[in-house]
């Protein structure tokens, strides 16, 4: 037998773990919606151009030029085809989440949890949502496949939480303390601390081949580049706009661009990741502040919380193409779009409610009354084969 080359080695790889995802079949419209599927779908084929070296222990891309590739509708994995389809809210000044059940749009539980949660994030192995109580102080567990909430882990300042691309640890962005800690992805226990001399730490993104990864700093208005390896900052910038405040960190689905939301500049920002030079502005809308692919990886939704609206980016374009506003007014926050992509669901911050938006037409579907601040809601389960953290970022 013929040594294996390292492209060859890379393509098997890649071909094994599609195996191993299972199969199903597409997009059925009698599905309802914002509803999840049984059966889970087979996931793209591994193309035949080369894949680029990833981070070491990162499954192989499925495609080069789309991160997305795993996260076409209703493509879900073995692991969550079961659980049922649930949106599941936090409520930072209830301390609770509001469950969620989107084919009837009605909230079928209430969890109390800790105080201040502020996102619900799934596991990199998806099979646990982290509900991020952050002046708590803890990491509170629930279950997707029963909806159980489980014994509350300790954790400082967890504002957000993020995973690292091969699953070997999360990354906790400790906002009040200035730090981003690296933690053992199920125990949750303390492996690395990288202190930072930024303020708010937030928000991020990885690189395609999730090497490194782009942080917002809030409350100073900079960006951060970290070694993902290394566990180290190597890249820091102030942005260029008085006042900045930046959010939510996506990737495009070619991997070539970072776009960065900021509340107070009104916009996103265009940045080029791998040369972290100075990036540039696109204006969206009062108060932008949330950034949603589309299930074809064709649009991101940008939600702006203090206008009342949702910007539509067409990547092939380079352009906003659409605005959509929300009849009564209202906050869009963060949020996530349903298995099947036909619905968007964001969290209405300072309206204590959920909007249901149809992604076709932009047609607000449902206005659903929830506790007091909610703020980063996730649609679960959702396509991919792994979660990268947040409210849900899937690759």
């Amino acid at each position: 037998m013929l040594p294996l080359t390292k492209r060859s080695k890379s393509l098997l790889a890649a071909a094994l773990l599609v195996a191993l995802a299972g199969c199903g079949t597409t997009d059925d419209p009698a599905e309802p919606r914002g509803g999840a599927r049984k059966e889970a779908a087979a996931l793209p084929a591994v193309p035949k151009e080369e894949v680029p070296d990833g981070l070491p222990g990162m499954p192989p891309v499925l495609d080069p030029k789309d991160v997305y590739a795993a996260d076409r509708p209703n493509r879900l994995s073995p692991v969550v085809k079961d659980f049922p389809s649930r949106v599941y809210v936090p409520n930072t000044n209830s301390n609770t989440v509001s469950v969620i059940d989107p084919a009837t749009y009605r909230i079928i539980e209430t969890i109390p949890v800790g105080i201040q949660p502020q996102h619900v994030v799934p596991s990199w192995d998806m099979k646990t949502l982290w509900v991020n109580n952050n002046r708590g102080h803890t990491l509170t567990p629930i279950d997707p496949a029963t909806g159980a909430a489980g014994k509350p882990v300790e954790v400082h300042d967890p504002y957000n939480l993020y995973f690292t691309p091969n699953g070997k640890y999360a990354v906790v962005m400790a906002s009040l303390d200035r730090e981003l800690v690296f933690r053992d992805p199920h125990t949750m226990e303390r492996k690395k601390t990288v202190p930072v001399s930024c303020y708010g730490v937030n928000h991020a993104d990885f690189s395609a081949d999730g090497r490194y990864f782009v942080v917002s700093c809030e409350f100073s208005g900079e960006l951060l580049k970290v070694d993902t390896e290394n566990m180290e900052v190597v890249g820091q910038q102030k942005l260029p706009f008085q006042g900045a405040m930046p959010q939510d960190v996506k990737i495009s689905p070619d991997g070539k661009t970072f776009y960065v939301a900021d509340m107070m500049a009104h916009g996103m920002w265009v940045l080029n990741g791998e040369k972290f030079t100075t990036p540039t502005l696109m204006p969206t809308g009062k108060g932008c502040h949330g950034l949603y692919i589309s299930r074809d990886s064709k649009e991101m939704y940008v939600p702006n919380r203090g206008e009342g609206s949702i910007s539509v980016f067409d990547f092939a374009r380079n352009k906003l193409t659409k605005k959509w506003w929300l009849p009564d007014g209202g906050s869009p926050d963060m949020g996530g779009v349903s298995a099947d992509g036909k619905v968007l669901w964001l969290s209405g911050r300072y309206d204590s409610e959920v909007y249901a938006i149809d992604t076709t037409t932009g047609k607000q579907l449902a206005r659903i009354p929830v506790g007091s601040g909610p703020h980063g809601l996730a649609v679960y389960p959702q396509p991919g084969r792994y979660s990268l953290g947040h409210t849900g970022i899937f690759r």
